[in-house]
């Protein structure tokens, strides 16, 4: 079994030291989806939200939580973002709201976290922008779908 990279020999947290590791194109894609009433998507989709446009709204969100993510999960290491983008596929039939969000830097270490904050923060912001319509709107499936670059070169999840 491989060993907890964050927990040093005491049990106690730790950064893990990237110093000796390679500067690499990395990149990373995480997907979640946002299941609400059909009324609600249907709002959304027409821009008759109060609180603004949701989407705009929530594609800015994601983008600036990625920017943040080392202040918001501890042991993540601040790197260089060169490149985010947060997109919705909307599903009218299935009224629901898939979030894709892309992450790059060149570094000593991956985007995956900042990729998945990206796509956490859109779903919470839907949710924020809504909850006054649909207190039963599902954030679900936040997940990682891609990975490439560093030692482990290209994982695909999906």
């Amino acid at each position: 079994m491989e060993e907890l990279t964050h927990i040093d020999d005491a049990g106690r947290p730790r950064m893990v030291d990237i110093t000796g590791k390679a500067d690499t194109h990395r990149e990373a894609v995480a997907r979640g989806l946002v299941s609400m009433q059909a009324s609600t998507f249907k709002l959304i989709k027409k821009g008759g939200m109060a609180k603004g446009d949701v989407l705009t709204v929530s594609q800015m969100a994601g983008i600036m939580a990625a920017k943040q993510t080392p202040n918001l999960i501890p042991l993540c290491h601040p790197i260089p973002i060169s490149h985010i983008n947060v997109e919705f596929r909307l599903d009218e039939p299935g009224s629901t709201i898939e979030i894709t969000a892309t992450a790059a830097s060149t570094g000593k270490t991956g985007v995956e976290m900042e990729a998945l904050t990206a796509t956490a923060v859109a779903a919470l912001t839907i949710y924020d922008m809504c909850k006054a319509v649909d207190r039963g709107m599902k954030i679900e499936s936040i997940r990682l779908i891609k990975k490439s670059g560093g030692k482990s070169g290209t994982i695909t999840l999906e």
